[in-house]
């Protein structure tokens, strides 16, 4: 079972490794590797908070933009008949316009 736990707009994995007797954990959802680990909650969660704090010290210094994850909300403004389009494309399809969109925009991406 996965678990995950938030601080300062990051998210990161829970997962117990029974091996190590630890909690390790990943950030999720941005290119940048960030991992940590606890012997307990209290001190996973210490470890999640340096870490994000240490990750975005270090952007700092070297003078770049830490990576944020995507909320996973879009704000687009297009033409009238572009919309009305796509709300026609998406009836079609039988899914909802949010849906078909991120379908389409998928695909687009890659």
């Amino acid at each position: 079972m996965t678990n995950t736990m938030e601080y300062s707009g990051y998210t990161a994995s829970m997962v117990f490794d029974g091996d190590d007797k630890v909690i390790v954990g990943r950030v999720l959802n941005i290119d940048d590797i960030i991992t940590f680990h606890g012997e307990s909650i209290l001190e996973f969660e210490s470890n999640f908070h340096a870490a994000v704090d240490g990750y975005v010290d270090a952007c700092g210094k070297l003078g770049t933009a830490p990576e944020k994850p995507a909320s996973g909300k879009l704000m687009l403004r297009i033409a009238p008949g572009v919309h009305a389009a796509a709300v026609k494309a998406a009836a079609r399809s039988g899914v909802s316009l949010n849906k078909w969109a991120e379908k389409t925009l998928e695909a687009a991406a890659h």
